[in-house]
């Protein structure tokens, strides 16, 4: 008496839920880490300790809509820094924080676990005339 309409049952009874659960799963598993990352970093100490800056890099991001062509371009500086004892560690920094640094800058490095604060770089002086 006309199409079989039985799969449309298995699909809303059966795939949607499991659909359903398992973006619900990746939500938890991904607010779940978000809040561990912010717990580990309040328990950690605030430190400032002397660094020098190694490395710069950025990392550009291009978006285009297909509907209009429109694009739009992001853009993540990073600086990775050198501390006492040889150990690097790399912050996500804002485009003037980037802007004024440069590789060899020395100076105080604040930053609580993951969380950068600040560079505070100490003038050099040459002794050269």
């Amino acid at each position: 008496m006309g199409p079989d309409l039985s799969w449309m049952f298995d699909f809303s009874g059966t795939v949607m839920p499991i659909f359903l659960i398992v973006m619900v799963g990746i939500l938890a598993v991904s607010a779940g880490r978000g809040l561990l990352q912010w717990s580990r970093n309040n328990s950690s100490p605030m430190l400032t300790i002397p660094a020098r800056i190694v490395s710069k890099r950025s990392e550009i991001r291009q978006q285009v809509q297909e509907d209009n062509g429109s694009s739009r371009t992001s853009t993540t500086y990073y600086l990775t820094y050198e501390l006492n004892g040889g150990s690097r560690i790399e912050f996500k920094v804002d485009g003037h924080e980037y802007g004024m640094s440069a590789e060899g800058d020395k100076g105080m490095l604040t930053y609580q676990g993951t969380r950068y604060y600040g560079f505070e770089r100490q003038p050099q002086y040459s002794t050269a005339e």
